[in-house]
């Protein structure tokens, strides 16, 4: 098993978190910043919250 660590990308758009959760599991970044959009919005915002939780405890690249 390959040693991977979840950690924010210098792949950025804002912070690089969309980017660093989709390297970690070998998505497409583009799929993941649609889709990380689209349940921001359908949630109320929640995502926002999520994003900035995750700003902070992902350590950068």
């Amino acid at each position: 098993m390959e040693n991977r660590k979840l950690a924010r990308s210098s792949n950025k758009m804002i912070a690089g978190v969309c980017a660093g959760v989709a390297e970690y599991f070998g998505w497409d970044v583009t799929l993941v910043r649609i889709v990380y959009a689209l349940a921001t919005l359908l949630t109320a915002f929640c995502g926002v919250i999520l994003y900035l939780i995750l700003w902070i405890i992902m350590p950068q690249k």
